[in-house]
């Protein structure tokens, strides 16, 4: 045991069938799973937002933030082969830091994923709304917001938490398959506003390149510059460290981890830079930048109405394939936390028909539905990226470390270059994590506080990696 709590061994495994998760994903799974997660609404509406900030040099900014999860793709690759088992950045932090840690991680890594689901399940509320009163249907307004926002709930949103958890509790091969069709549906749609977008390509639309400069920095009241868009749209792109939650369910982990989440990450980086290049070369920033929905914009601008509907459209698919990834990544989270002890055990029951934690996901299911109905996106929104910077600072750390301690350890996939990736990641994410709002960190700080009180008051004294250290 270190000052930090017990180390777990990192050949430890779930002690039972009752709680040991079944292994049915391939690699195609997993990049669906990435792609399924990291697309969604990050491109649908953050070209707009990265581009009021930065300017048309909004392209190099997705390629900034692409960069820095690229650093943190390579680092959870090598660790989630190393320790092909549930939890992701919560499980690697307990097998080489030590159970603190480990539990801040997790508690972070909890409201990651499900304030983020929260928060696209109220998005997808709102393009709903939009897509049925262009079609002549117009449902109550009381149940189309939360309280906060003068309604009674926000009911879309409440739905389709709910049908996501079910599919979920289905079972995790044929929820993932399910999102193999949504992504190849939502991918086609950006495809297809490539194709119509880039025949109106202007180059004197890129010039001024980069009007706000470089560094994050206030002007006229608004936080302008490269890299102040880099810390908005790394929101797009977090979501393929659902595919290390993945890593005990995956069949041939050694071979379709490493493949799932570097495969994921190239593809959507490829593709957010393909999307905002065509966006910003068909238009002017200063129009793009004010819009909601900028994709849509474009093509109605470009004289193609009903391609704009069928993008807008293409969001209401999109936007269920985020939901899924990521109430899968913060159900398996839990999951892992409660078969360590850390929560209440019980709730790592695994269900010998569908070989998934059937209680575990229920609910997060209705913890999510509640978040989605009764506050305000905005309030739900804007700590999303402080646990996910937290949980890729914590991977770059444990690469580095361990491959310090255990050098001569048998690897499946080796990061190449590990200290200067470990070391781009942590850098990178601590950057980010400085350039978001002050208030978001402070509610950040508030979160992890109250977890550790969780932590001291309950899960230290119950832990069973503390009463082994104990009995031995």
């Amino acid at each position: 045991m270190t000052i930090l709590g017990p180390i777990k061994p990192i050949e430890s495994q779930a002690a039972d069938a009752a709680h040991r998760l079944r292994p049915t994903l391939s690699w195609y799974h997993l990049i669906a799973l990435g792609v399924g997660a990291i697309v969604g609404t990050g491109i649908y509406t953050l070209t707009g937002v990265g581009a009021e900030r930065a300017g048309p040099a909004v392209i190099l900014a997705f390629a900034i933030a692409g960069a820095v999860c690229a650093c943190a793709a390579l680092a959870y690759a090598e660790m989630a082969t190393l320790i092909p088992t549930s939890g992701s950045a919560y499980t690697y932090t307990y097998s080489v830091i030590g159970e603190t840690v480990a539990w801040v991680v997790g508690w972070s890594l909890i409201l990651e994923y499900s304030l983020a689901c929260s928060a696209v399940a109220v998005g997808w509320s709102g393009y709903l709304v939009g897509w049925l009163q262009s079609a002549g249907v117009w449902l109550p307004e009381a149940l189309l917001s939360s309280p906060h926002a003068g309604g009674l709930v926000n009911m879309p949103a409440v739905l389709v938490s709910l049908t996501v958890a079910g599919l979920l509790m289905a079972g995790t091969r044929e929820s993932a398959t399910l999102n193999i069709v949504l992504v190849i549906i939502k991918l086609t749609a950006l495809a297809a506003f490539v194709v119509m977008a880039l025949p109106a390509f202007d180059i004197a639309n890129l010039k001024p390149f980069m009007p706000y400069g470089f560094i994050s920095h206030v002007e006229g009241g608004e936080t302008r510059g490269v890299m102040a868009a880099a810390a908005v749209v790394f929101f797009a792109f977090y979501g393929f460290d659902a595919v290390a939650t993945s890593a005990e369910e995956t069949r041939n982990p050694g071979r379709d981890l490493k493949i799932g989440i570097i495969g994921s990450m190239a593809v959507c980086t490829l593709i957010y830079m393909a999307v905002a290049l065509a966006a910003i070369g068909a238009m002017p920033y200063t129009a793009l930048g004010k819009s909601p929905e900028p994709l849509a914009l474009v093509l109605r601008t470009l004289g193609h109405p009903g391609a704009s509907y069928i993008v807008a459209g293409a969001a209401l698919v999109a936007l269920p394939s985020v939901i899924l990834v990521m109430m899968y990544g913060q159900s398996r989270v839990f999951f892992v936390m409660a078969r360590d002890g850390l929560l209440p055990h019980g709730l790592a029951k695994v269900s010998p028909r569908t070989g998934s934690p059937l209680l575990i996901t229920g609910l997060t299911g209705v913890f999510v539905a509640g978040v989605a109905g009764f506050f305000r996106l905005d309030e739900i929104a804007e700590l999303a990226n402080a646990g996910t910077l937290i949980a890729f600072i914590a991977v770059g750390a444990c690469l580095m470390i361990l491959r310090k301690r255990a050098p001569d350890l048998e690897r499946v996939f080796r990061c190449p270059a590990p200290y200067l990736v470990g070391t781009g990641a942590i850098v990178g994410c601590v950057y980010l994590l400085a350039s978001l709002p002050t208030h978001t960190l402070t509610r950040f700080l508030i979160w992890n506080l109250i977890g550790l009180a969780v932590y001291f008051v309950y899960s230290r004294s119950r832990s069973l990696m503390k009463k082994g250290h104990e009995a031995a």
